[in-house]
């Protein structure tokens, strides 16, 4: 399950892709309108500036602008970012593989096989949907989606 916090990162990043091309965002702007709490956002979006998923600016017209277009982020990269590796379990992980404490023979367990089908699965739907997919393919479901953005 996705943390509140990566789930805020995505409402944020997927606003952020509508007003692409348009300069940056404030964040006290995107936190009423996607009604996140401001100080939780402000870590996130600082969170994602680090991975450099975002660029901010400082100053009369600051704000936060996305790092890279639309097209080029996707949703695999951003919950990497926010909640570390995407594998349930460390011994399937591809970028944080560790052995289980637990596990006698990692070639004879047949948890470790179903839970490496779980992660090549959402690995397969988060890898190969970027922002620019998300906002066509389900932007018309948000309240903002009258809201277009040019890529």
């Amino acid at each position: 399950m996705i943390s509140r916090k990566t789930k805020y990162g995505l409402k944020a990043l997927i606003y952020l892709v509508r007003h692409y091309n348009r300069g940056s965002v404030s964040i006290s702007d995107l936190a009423k309108t996607e009604q996140i709490p401001q100080k939780f956002l402000e870590a996130i979006l600082l969170e994602l500036k680090n991975k450099g998923l975002l660029h901010s600016k400082k100053g009369k017209g600051g704000g936060y602008i996305l790092g890279k277009p639309p097209d080029q982020i996707t949703v695999g990269q951003i919950v990497r970012a926010l909640e570390g590796p995407l594998a349930p379990v460390s011994c399937v992980s591809q970028t944080a593989y560790r052995r289980c404490d637990d596990c006698r023979d990692e070639e004879t367990c047949c948890i470790r096989p179903l839970l490496k089908e779980v992660r090549d699965a959402i690995a397969n739907v988060m890898d190969k949907m970027s922002l620019a997919d998300v906002v066509r393919k389900y932007g018309s479901r948000s309240e903002n989606s009258h809201i277009t953005y040019s890529i």
